[in-house]
């Protein structure tokens, strides 16, 4: 069983900053890729970054250069600083984890929390 737990969403106006944490808790499972997705009304949900068990990073240029990822292994935890916050970057934010439990691959998501950019 994996559980994911998103915290750090809110409210907050443009140029401002915020930090999403994204906690998995259970057993019997080993962590690959973790990453962040977000989805806005009326759009597709995209990629925002993941960031790989060694460290290797994809991000869309939409957001490079003002967000960046990174993880503790120790807490199985991975967040997402966000900076230069715009209105477009509103969106539900996703958390996913790609885990391995035996031979088998899974991906888990989070619960999703808001991100709302005021003009």
């Amino acid at each position: 069983q994996v559980q994911l737990v998103e915290s750090g969403g809110g409210l907050v106006q443009a140029g401002g900053s915020l930090r999403l944490s994204c906690a998995a808790s259970g057993s019997g499972f080993s962590i690959n890729a973790m990453g962040w997705y977000r989805q806005a009304p009326g759009k597709q949900r995209e990629l925002v970054a993941t960031i790989t068990s060694g460290g290797v990073i994809n991000q869309p240029d939409s957001v490079k250069g003002r967000f960046s990822i990174s993880r503790d292994n120790t807490k199985n935890t991975v967040y997402l600083q966000m900076n230069s916050l715009k209105p477009e970057d509103t969106a539900v934010y996703y958390c996913k984890v790609v885990i391995a439990i035996s031979t088998l691959w899974y991906d888990y998501w989070g619960q999703g929390t808001q991100v709302t950019v005021s003009s």
